[in-house]
């Protein structure tokens, strides 16, 4: 389904701001936790992994580096033309949404770091779930790494001011009609922005019911990327592996 410009993150993703705002991303967590993924999922030597909204594809560029062929995919053009730099014979990028499967099939289908429930129209979250299982081949796992919606809600800062490249962001943080919600304001090259952050604050009884009515199985759960244990109150993560 063509994404209307009227959703959030078509818009915001596409901007350099957005980068600029979270460019302070922990790369060496990121790549830890891939290591203790991929040798937790025991994947192939050679294995093929789609990462599901890569973005500017951190997650796929390091799958890559360890031995994967990858297939990074998003919404976002601009951050699909920025990764395309990294490609090479195993890796490659791609504009797709993800409501809709993949045309390959692959021994993981990675959504990683918060990177669902965005939709307006709540049936997408659905036929995501549906498109990952369509993605996956016979042997293959599928992962959705989201926030812990109870523990984020639990310890929610209501505003902040963060200063990234001399550049102020306001933010303003609150829980309306079950989307946890992030309101960005600022001032750069002379002009003013705001933009919206929108998530559906799933838990982990919300995933469980989705699964269910995709038919697919989920097998583990854990807390952070160490794959330690989940813990509903405590947890700042929700691992989920499936298939």
């Amino acid at each position: 389904m063509e994404k209307q410009e009227t959703e959030w993150f078509t818009s915001w993703f596409d901007t350099p701001y957005y980068h600029i705002l979270y460019k302070d991303r922990d790369d060496t967590e990121a790549h830890a936790f891939m290591d203790t993924l991929s040798d937790y999922l025991n994947m192939p030597e050679g294995g093929k992994i789609l990462d599901l909204a890569c973005g500017k594809g951190r997650h796929s560029v390091y799958l890559n580096k360890i031995g994967y062929n990858v297939t990074g995919v998003d919404l976002s053009e601009n951050s699909i033309n920025y990764a395309k730099q990294f490609e090479n014979d195993t890796l490659k990028f791609e504009v797709h949404d993800m409501c809709n499967p993949y045309p390959e099939t692959f021994d993981g289908v990675f959504n990683l770091f918060t990177s669902f429930g965005y939709f307006d129209d709540e049936a997408d979250n659905l036929r995501t779930i549906k498109a990952i299982k369509a993605d996956l081949n016979d042997y293959g796992f599928g992962v959705i790494d989201f926030m812990n919606s109870d523990f984020v809600i639990d310890n929610l800062v209501p505003e902040e001011v963060k200063t990234v490249d001399g550049i102020d962001f306001y933010l303003k943080r609150y829980v309306e009609d079950g989307y946890i919600i992030k309101d960005i304001a600022f001032n750069a090259d002379g002009k003013d922005f705001k933009y919206q952050e929108r998530v559906r604050g799933f838990t982990l009884a919300d995933f469980e019911t989705l699964f269910e009515q995709a038919d697919v199985h989920l097998l583990d759960v854990f807390g952070d990327y160490k794959l330690g244990q989940f813990r509903k109150a405590f947890s700042e993560r929700l691992v989920m592996i499936f298939k």
